[in-house]
């Protein structure tokens, strides 16, 4: 049985392997298994963002928005150690993979979570995320509308897209959907990735959506 990186519980075999790579401008081994997001290296996307997204500031409350096995997640803590950083996402081997990551890198200010089990009053300074194509259009919008709003005035977040799979058309719905409250730009385009910012300049917009749908799963391939 073949697992999608956002099956809750993947079925494959949890054979876990170590990537050696650098984040945060050191190397690092990391665990990772089958049944998650991009298994066998760092996905080209999240490196994207990792290597041109601006530097986290130093501290606040910031979220990777589908984890995985714990790239992002780790990057923030590493930079930023007096942050506390938010791993979400719903599948429970790419928690744990994550939470494994973390912990061997020494960062205890990092709290791995189903998007449920993010308390409703939980806001945001950053979100990083390597946002999901495959999980179709009503979920990825869903999960936009659950997170975006929950950034603090001032807040930012940073969403890697490919460009051929829909970046364009996510960045004009997302200044539909989030109103004057929010600025939407693409920060840089880099091997054919968007960097799209979204900022929170104001007060207003959308509410958070209640969490009813746990979405939160890392980026894959259909168009948006």
């Amino acid at each position: 049985m073949s697992d999608h990186y956002f099956t809750a519980e993947p079925a494959s075999p949890d054979e876990r392997r170590t990537l050696t790579l650098r984040l945060a401008g050191r190397s690092v081994a990391m665990q990772t298994a089958p049944g998650v997001f991009c298994p066998d290296r760092l996905d080209s996307g999240t490196a994207v963002l990792l290597n041109h997204a601006p530097a986290p500031p130093e501290a606040g409350t910031f979220l990777d928005m589908g984890c995985g096995w714990g790239p992002i997640a780790t990057t923030l803590a590493l930079e930023s150690p007096d942050a506390h950083v938010w791993a979400v996402d719903v599948n429970e081997r790419a928690l744990d993979l994550c939470a494994t990551n973390v912990a061997a890198q020494g960062c205890s200010n990092v709290t791995t979570a189903r998007p449920s089990q993010v308390p409703a009053d939980v806001r945001f300074d950053l979100i990083w995320s390597n946002p999901p194509i495959r999980v179709g259009k009503k979920v990825l919008h869903s999960m936009l509308l659950t997170w975006l709003p929950r950034l603090v005035v001032g807040g930012r977040a940073y969403l890697v897209v490919q460009r051929n799979l829909g970046s364009d058309s996510l960045a004009k719905w997302l200044v539909e959907q989030l109103g004057d409250a929010y600025e939407v730009t693409r920060l840089t385009s880099v091997k054919g990735f968007r960097i799209l910012e979204v900022v929170r300049t104001s007060d207003g917009g959308p509410t958070p959506l209640e969490a009813v749908e746990d979405t939160g799963a890392p980026a894959s391939n259909t168009d948006i």
